[in-house]
Order: structure tokens, then sequence, then C-alpha cells
């Protein structure tokens, strides 16, 4: 084990700037000096740390200084061949382990609710989806793992797969243990990609699920901004084994990523790392049993439902709490009042909210206990309840694209009426957000059910990200360029 008390990149440049560095180099803001003052308090501190590619401070696309060491602490510390930083978020590793690994026109396992970047990184390599229905837990009412008997199926019956592409934990914090899957797929010689963007703190272990990389998986991916003290787009990815080859994992990030990465960011991927790794068994214990209580005191409140999967072989990330209302509001509804007593959560859906705890005793826990309560008990809307809507309507089967990514250039973009548009191919991705998961990616097949779930979440106030037409109420589907 490397000495993971060394923080060699956040070290660097702060003894870069204690030696009274004069900039005559970019970034335009001069180590924080030129600035308006309204900012200046805001910035003027971190701003130190924004350098660029001088000489000492290394280069994260050709690295041998201090970002090699910081990276080569993280490999160290989640045990992977090779860990890189990421600038751009668990986004860019999400495409950089699709384009590394899989072949043009090849075919491609992937679960339905993967997050977008996932999709759009394999339609960037030119392969072909084969989408793999997920279970769907009864009481969170949301897609939770693959469904194991559709994937051993595709396996068997599939020719050409060159990757499965797997999302475990999901957003909310639920996941499977990979080691039977991973060793299966690995059977059929076929290398495993992990976004398991929401689990760089896995390896603590227990409470806390197991990681894909204990599991064997080729490639894992990791937003350590979502549960460790990294900046926003911070993340990792970990490659072991030699199913994906390195050297095409560095060329792809090469490409995608920023020439010009953010120091202060990846600064903080090393403190991240130098925090998660000192944590001590005592200090790990007291963040789990401040975690026990608050669940326990939000069980206490009668108008609200701390939710857990009812499969008994799901995990459940004790940093994630979902709640429901149990006077039918739904999750915008509850979000809302939540966030009038100032306690914005993670996202919200049409039964759940979510909040992420963070990874160190909460001194703030009865303070968010408290504007949960008088959120939910200082409700005075007497209207009707609305009633609930129905599941998104995935795919209950194996499923491809309609019309696949390779013939989309041979159709041309229509704009249509959204309740003209079933039984129509969707050239447009339409993603409620968060999570980030589409409902719909161009083209796919645009059902009844698709319609009626979109206007139900329309009406109840999700947002979305989708073209400035579906705020009109339109959808761009394909028609066939006339010959």
């Amino acid at each position: 084990m490397l000495d993971q008390t060394k923080t060699p990149l956040f070290s660097g440049l702060r003894r870069h700037w204690e030696g009274s560095p004069l900039s005559g180099h970019v970034p335009g803001h001069k180590y924080g000096t030129v600035l308006p003052d309204e900012a200046r308090d805001y910035y003027k501190d971190i701003l130190k740390l924004d350098a660029t590619e001088i000489t000492g401070l290394d280069d994260l696309h050709d690295p041998e200084g201090m970002i090699d060491e910081a990276q080569r602490l993280a490999s160290n510390l989640y045990g992977s061949d090779e860990t890189f930083f990421l600038v751009n978020g668990s986004t860019v590793g999400n495409l950089a382990m699709i384009l590394a690994t899989c072949t043009r026109g090849s075919k491609v396992l992937v679960q339905r609710n993967c997050h977008k970047s996932v999709l759009n990184g394999l339609e960037l390599a030119g392969v072909d989806p084969v989408f793999l229905p997920c279970e769907v837990d009864e009481n969170l009412e949301v897609a939770v793992s693959v469904d194991l008997p559709y994937l051993y199926e595709a396996l068997e019956s599939i020719n050409g797969i060159t990757a499965v592409v797997l999302t475990n934990p999901n957003y909310y914090g639920v996941a499977v243990d990979l080691d039977d899957i991973i060793r299966v797929i690995h059977n059929h010689g076929i290398p495993v990609l992990v976004d398991e963007a929401h689990g760089a703190h896995f390896l603590l272990g227990r409470p806390f699920p197991k990681s894909a990389l204990v599991s064997g998986a080729d490639v894992v991916v990791h937003s350590a901004h979502k549960t460790l003290p990294a900046m926003t787009m911070g993340s990792w990815m970990h490659i072991q084994g030699n199913r994906v080859k390195k050297e095409r994992v560095i060329h792809y990030l090469k490409m995608l990523q920023s020439s010009s990465p953010s120091y202060p960011l990846m600064a903080s991927l090393d403190i991240a790392r130098y925090y998660l790794a000192c944590l001590s068994q005592q200090e790990i214990q007291a963040i789990v049993e401040g975690l026990k209580v608050i669940h326990q005191e939000l069980k206490k409140v009668k108008e609200i439902e701390v939710v857990t999967p009812i499969n008994s072989r799901l995990f459940v990330d004790p940093l994630k709490v979902t709640l429901q209302s149990t006077n039918g509001l739904s999750g915008f509804k509850l979000s809302s009042l939540l966030e009038k007593e100032g306690l914005f959560v993670e996202l919200a859906d049409p039964k759940n909210v979510l909040i992420i705890m963070p990874l160190a005793v909460n001194e703030k826990k009865h303070d968010m206990i408290e504007r949960i309560v008088r959120a939910v008990t200082n409700e005075t809307d007497g209207g009707p309840k609305k009633k609930q809507i129905t599941l998104p309507p995935f795919p209950a089967e194996i499923s491809e694209l309609t019309i696949p990514f390779s013939k989309q250039a041979e159709y041309r973009k229509v704009k249509c009426p959204i309740e003209e548009a079933i039984g129509e191919v969707a050239a447009e991705a339409i993603v409620p957000y968060p999570p980030g998961i589409p409902l719909l990616f161009n083209g796919e097949m645009i059902t009844s059910s698709t319609v009626e779930y979109i206007k139900a979440l329309q009406h109840i106030g999700a947002r979305f990200q989708a073209s400035e037409a579906f705020k009109s109420n339109y959808i761009y589907i394909y028609k066939k360029i006339k010959e």
C-alpha cells in the first residue's frame, strides 16, 4: 500500500503558490488577482490553485509528476491496475470506456435504465444497443437492477456482443452483488463495463454495497463528487485485467477531455482520495451510527415513509434516503414543500424524493429532520390528491432500436404533436432530469404508454431535458427521406 496520507497534486499546487509565482501564462485571472470586486471574496482563495501545464505542475494528458503520483495513489486505494482522473464527470468516463471497447456495427447489451451518457456513448461508437429489461422494486417503484434471466438469455442467443454495460447502483443507491453476473459474462469472453457513478465510497465495505471492482468488472467509472469531497465533475475511471486495452482508453480520454483541465478540480480528486483513505474504522462506525439515527427519527414522522426495497437480495447505500408521502403527495409536491423550508433534495420522481447524506458525522442531521417535519406537517393543500401515475413504460423484454444509429441519417426529423406521435419513431431523446435516464431515445418506437407517462410527468411538474419543441408539446420523429 502506498502512503495514502500524501496529497501530491494538492500539495504541489500549494507549494507553487507559496513560491510567489508571477503569471505570464493562462488563465487570465492571474491566480485570482484579476476579478470584479463582487466575486473576489468568493474566488480569491481557490484561484490560487488554478494554474496550468507549466514547469513542475505536470500534464493530465501526459502525466509524469504530481498528477501521475495522484492517479497511482487512487489506483492503489481502489485496487485497480490503473486509475485515470476525469475532469468532465462520469459522462466522459462512460463515453471513453464504450469507445475504447466496442466495435462499430457490433452489439452491446445495456440496461434500459442507464444514464443518457451511456446511450450517447453507444451512438458515438456506432454500435447497436440491445436493451435488457430491469427489475422494478414494488416499494420504490423504480428500476433497480438488470433482470437476470433476460441477461443470460441474451448472452446465449445473440452473436457479436462486444461488451455488457451495467449500471450499479441505481440513482437511489440500490445495488446487487455483481460477482456471479460478471463471472457469467466473462465466461462468454465479454468485457463488463460498469457505471458505478454513485459508488465511489463502496470500498469502505459493509454496510455499504460491494464495488464492481471487487466483483471483477473490467472498467468502472466513479463520480467522486457525488458522495466524496471532490468538486463537481470530479470523477475516476478504473481499469483492471486485459479485456480492455489501456492504450485505447488513454486515446479516447485524450480525445474527449479538455486540453485545459481544471487544476482545482484535479486537486479536489486528490483530496477526496485522501479523505476516503484516511477514514478510521471508528469514524466510519460513527458515520454509520449517525445514519441509523436519521432513519430512526424519520420513521417517527407519520406523514412520510422511509422506503427501502422489498427484495432482500438488494443492497442499499445508507447515504441514500428515499422518502414517500403517506398522504398521497407526489414526490414533486413533497420536494416543493421541503424547498420552502430550505431543504433541497437530490431528485424527485412521481412517488419519491431522494436525499443524499454526507459521508461524515452529520452535525446538521437534527436541523434537517426538523425541516422535514415542518414541511410535511405544515402542508395546507386541501385540494384533491392527484392520482398516482404508473411506472415508466420501459420494454418488458429484450429490445433494440427500431431505427438503428447507422440508419438514422437516412431519415429526416419532423416535428409532431406528442399526442399524434404514437407508433412513430423518436428522433430525439426525452430525458427527465434528474436522474438523466431517457424515457425515449432517438430510434425508439413511441408507444401509447410512453406518451401517457410523459403527459402525466408534465402535469405533476417534472423537469425534462429535451428540445424547445417539446416545451410546446411537440416531439421530433423520423420520416424517411424521399428518393
